[in-house]
């Protein structure tokens, strides 16, 4: 996952993969599949790969297996959703609803330090990646390496978003 780094008043939902079919409509990989922020007559903000971020309406949203596929306005042609692929579809962080006890959002972990129980700072979580069996955290080791710590148990202590720390059991085993 690609997911661009949102300031701290948006956090990104879903990124754009590729164009379906040839009206301009575009399949969505929703960074929560869960989400029902994203619905027809909703303004998002979409933000190019580029950095330039533009508001735009969406005019029809659908459920698929894995993701959504979507319309928005002024795009409505296969080349003009080609020129999308890619970009990140973002939201005010007062549009979503709290997280409930022990979640968080992906951007509240970006920037946070990384630090072992014994207080021992590994580095800092760079961002969070979502593969299909886990979701991890990408540390930036005080080192100059990168760690991809699972976001499990096994791993991860605690999650301290006030603190914006992230607490490690171990990263033995990691590379």
């Amino acid at each position: 996952m690609s997911e661009a780094k949102a300031d701290k008043d948006q956090v990104a939902i879903a990124e754009v993969a590729r164009p379906h079919g040839v009206r301009g409509e575009l399949r969505l990989k929703l960074y929560n599949p869960d989400t029902e922020v994203l619905t027809k007559g909703r303004r998002v903000v979409l933000r190019g790969p580029d950095g330039q971020t533009r508001r735009i309406l969406l005019t029809a949203v659908r459920p698929i297996e894995g993701g959504l596929l979507a319309r928005m306005e002024g795009v409505d042609s296969r080349d003009a959703a080609e020129a999308l692929r890619g970009s990140t579809i973002v939201v005010e962080r007062d549009e979503l609803p709290e997280p409930e006890e022990g979640e968080f959002y992906a951007v509240d972990v970006e920037g946070a330090r990384a630090e072992l129980v014994s207080g021992d700072v590994i580095g800092t979580v760079e961002r969070l990646v979502s593969y299909p069996t886990c979701d991890v955290l990408l540390v930036a080791t005080n080192e100059g390496a990168r760690l991809e710590v699972p976001l499990t148990d096994t791993f991860v202590e605690e999650v301290d978003v006030e603190a914006h720390v992230v607490r490690l059991k171990t990263i033995e085993g990691l590379t």
